[in-house]
């Protein structure tokens, strides 16, 4: 019995990592070529209820340690990016590394792992992401854009098979994203872009995935959807909404196909300052539906850029 409730943390805990690409407002704005940036972000997100097949699971023994969860993380991000022409079209790369904290707490730390350790937290710098896109249409004078970007994230972070948790992954991921703005009224944009994420093997997943030995972790693609209105209040404050629709990322652990389809709907509220020093921008969201795993109950990030 024990035992299939740690199956259960573990199913939930492995796609906390596995997100979209979310984008600012104005992210699809082609950037004028020349430029060097920095960005140094703050993220904290909080998880809590669990979800089995769009349902919470009932107060029964079997599911004792999913009745008061949570996972909290906390991340300081810092992000390179230089802009440049590249036949003669705009493109910008970057490069981003994390450091953080991911704690499990509630119900889920009452109960041990199968080697009779606890969950326990991991602190350390995460996966390392390097990034490139590019504007095949950009109309600077009708202010429309059409964006294609790259992503490929690479396992640098802290991780431990021991561990139930961790801030790496120890696998390699790529995204593919299209994203689209134009005007709508005066001042006001629309926005959409599609990605899809693909995911590498971890072939040293142990105890994440209930094995006394080594195991695979592989993990189906996922696709994400986000939508929605800029507004430009004045030429200092911009504001946003966007709407997120995720589908995709069921598991396999070793030869066993888990059935843990990610099909969530949230969404993240956007507000921008643009300073002579910088950039600052916050943001919040939350999940408002979700199939499989912990609600997301909190999304607050903090960013501050500035040219170099």
């Amino acid at each position: 019995m024990r035992l299939y409730r740690l199956v259960l943390i573990t199913l939930c805990i492995q796609p906390l990592a596995a997100l979209a690409i979310d984008l600012q407002p104005n992210d699809i704005v082609a950037p004028l070529p020349g430029k060097n940036h920095a960005m140094i972000s703050y993220l904290n997100t909080d998880n809590s209820t669990y979800y089995l097949n769009g349902s919470i699971p009932p107060n029964t023994l079997k599911y004792k340690s999913l009745q008061n969860p949570n996972i909290s993380t906390q991340s300081a991000i810092l992000r390179v990016s230089t802009s440049y022409t590249l036949s003669s079209l705009p493109a910008i790369s970057y490069v981003q590394l994390p450091y953080g904290t991911i704690k499990p707490a509630g119900s889920l730390n009452q109960f041990p792992t199968i080697t009779g350790a606890s969950i326990g937290s991991d602190t350390g710098i995460g996966d390392t992401t390097f990034a490139t896109a590019i504007w095949p249409y950009a109309d600077r004078e009708a202010k429309k854009y059409f964006g294609i970007a790259g992503y490929f994230t690479v396992p640098t972070g802290s991780y431990n098979s021991q561990r139930l948790t961790n801030m790496g992954e120890n696998r390699y991921k790529s995204d593919i994203q299209m994203g689209y703005q134009q005007p709508i009224v005066e001042n006001l944009d629309g926005m959409i872009a599609v990605d899809t994420m693909w995911f590498g093997g971890n072939g040293s997943c142990q105890a994440s995935c209930l094995s006394t030995t080594p195991t695979t972790l592989n993990q189906k693609p996922l696709t994400t959807t986000q939508v929605g209105p800029i507004y430009k209040i004045n030429q200092t404050y911009t504001v946003g909404a966007s709407y997120f629709y995720v589908a995709g990322g069921a598991t396999t652990v070793g030869n066993e196909y888990k059935n843990n389809v990610i099909n969530t709907q949230r969404f993240l509220l956007s507000g921008l300052a643009y300073y002579p020093f910088g950039r600052i921008s916050l943001q919040y969201g939350r999940d408002m539906e979700i199939k499989n795993g912990f609600v997301e109950t909190r999304r607050l990030a903090l960013r501050f850029t500035t040219e170099f």
